[in-house]
């Protein structure tokens, strides 16, 4: 009997009872349904590590589902199958967190191949969610900064999967700290003190990045003066990190298949292949599974990639961490760059907390260095805040004062601007005068002389505080 308990939910009847026998042929625990409703009632009642979905369905569709399987029980797996899946829907899928999206009809030995890989990530993932993360080497992350459940959660998957050589894809926006997710993956592993070679396949031209990886001889091409290693036999008993993985161009997604596969290489220009003993780890901000329905992708390189994926939430989703975050880049910046911030005040924390962030952590931190460069000192305020974090346009940008029609007496329109002004300021601050000056940047006595002028408050008149 396999490990491993199924739901399958799909309203037609063929189609769900030909993939129960299929899967209980294979030795799996499975429990069908073709109602919605029923089977949202068996998912509270049982515990299932993995459900198969159809996509069109009466009640609700397979995205409703998955979101709801997602939001009250995290730990399962799913995988969505459909006639059709549009790029633009997969992607919904995978944000709300299903596993895999499959065509329909679905090739049978490649159902089999995603069900073994979901139950793999499952016994993963499992403990994450059972209760508050526990993690056991903190120490040994530090530069990943944060105590939300979602960062604990994920610390503690990196625990597990450094314990194998498995493959790994960090998936994740581009800013979120992919690759300090793979130093720790490696720093935890029994690799720890050989070579961790990190390569960004966008960064290094396509004529470039071969040789890169799999090393030269002399006289390979023009400008290959002596023989140079590559990447990959750098980090020979170490790890090689990926990054970017979905930027490589197709002739070299074939070559690295075969590292994969084979753990060899063959050095360009030369006739000799070499093994190699490396834990791969690939990163990516992109949807591989969409690049791989557009054919830009291979998918059995994918699916080579896709052993254990890791996805790392986005800034806007661990809010909670922003603080830490803040803290850790105040403490560094200042003892680079040799300045004094002593910290942010309240309003700027929530305005912080309260931005989406579509640059996540690397904008934070971009900030913050901004922020230490300018001030120099003190306490971060408000005002030491570029606009779009605040909410508020530059005044260019704001709503232009328009001319009134017709015949107008320009000091009239002035002193009752200013009136409006003053008003508003006192209604504000509930009749505090001191404060209401604050408000419009006037010295106190200023405030009050206006006060006398516009006849608001009589000169000895104890109506507004003071």
């Amino acid at each position: 009997m396999q490990t491993g308990k199924i739901l399958v939910i799909d309203d037609d009847d063929k189609s769900r009872e030909f993939l129960n026998a299929f899967l209980n042929y294979k030795g799996y625990q499975v429990v069908h349904s073709g109602d919605v409703s029923e089977a949202l009632r068996l998912i509270d009642e049982k515990e299932f590590d993995l459900v198969i979905t159809d996509l069109m369905m009466p009640k609700m569709n397979g995205l409703e589902l998955v979101k709801r399987i997602k939001s009250s029980h995290p730990a399962i797996v799913t995988i969505v199958y459909s006639g059709y899946c549009s790029n633009e829907m997969m992607a919904n899928l995978l944000k709300a967190g299903a596993f895999f999206c499959l065509d329909k009809p679905f090739n049978l030995s490649e159902m089999e191949t995603h069900v073994k890989r979901g139950l793999e990530h499952h016994s993963i993932q499992s403990r994450t969610f059972k209760g508050k993360p526990t993690v056991k080497n903190r120490s040994l992350m530090s530069n990943i900064v944060g105590d939300s459940n979602k960062i604990l959660s994920l610390l503690e998957m990196v625990e597990k999967v450094a314990e194998s050589d498995s493959t790994v894809l960090i998936q994740g926006e581009s800013g979120t700290g992919k690759e300090l997710f793979a130093r720790a993956i490696h720093d935890l592993s029994n690799r720890k003190n050989r070579n961790f070679v990190p390569v960004n396949s966008a960064a290094i031209p396509e004529e470039l990045l071969e040789s890169e990886l799999f090393g030269h001889v002399k006289g390979a091409f023009t400008g290959a003066i002596a023989n140079r290693i590559g990447r990959f036999e750098m980090a020979d008993k170490g790890s090689i990190f990926l990054d970017e993985i979905g930027d490589m161009k197709p002739s070299l997604q074939v070559k690295l298949l075969r590292v994969l596969q084979n753990k060899e290489i063959e050095t360009v220009g030369g006739m000799q292949l070499k093994k190699i003993d490396t834990r791969f780890i690939a990163a990516t901000h992109q949807n591989l599974e969409a690049l791989v329905e557009n054919k830009t992708f291979r998918e059995d390189l994918y699916y080579r990639l896709s052993v254990i994926p890791l996805v790392i939430p986005p800034l806007r989703e661990r809010k909670e961490d922003i603080p830490l975050l803040v803290e850790s880049f105040l403490k560094r910046l200042n003892s680079e760059k040799k300045k004094r911030i002593q910290g942010l005040n309240q309003e700027v924390m929530s305005a912080l907390c309260e931005y989406q962030w579509p640059g996540n952590i690397r904008e934070l931190e971009n900030l913050i260095e901004r922020l230490i460069i300018l001030k120099g000192s003190g306490i971060v305020t408000i005002d030491d805040l570029p606009h779009k974090y605040v909410g508020k346009a530059p005044v260019e940008e704001q709503e232009r004062f328009q001319l009134p029609g017709g015949d107008m007496n320009f000091n009239s329109v002035i002193e009752g601007y200013e009136k409006q002004l003053i008003t508003e300021a006192l209604q504000k601050s509930g009749g505090n005068k001191k404060e209401a000056a604050q408000m419009l940047n006037l010295k106190r006595t200023t405030f009050i002389e206006k006060l006398k002028k516009m006849n608001l408050a009589p000169e000895n008149s104890c109506a507004l505080s003071c």
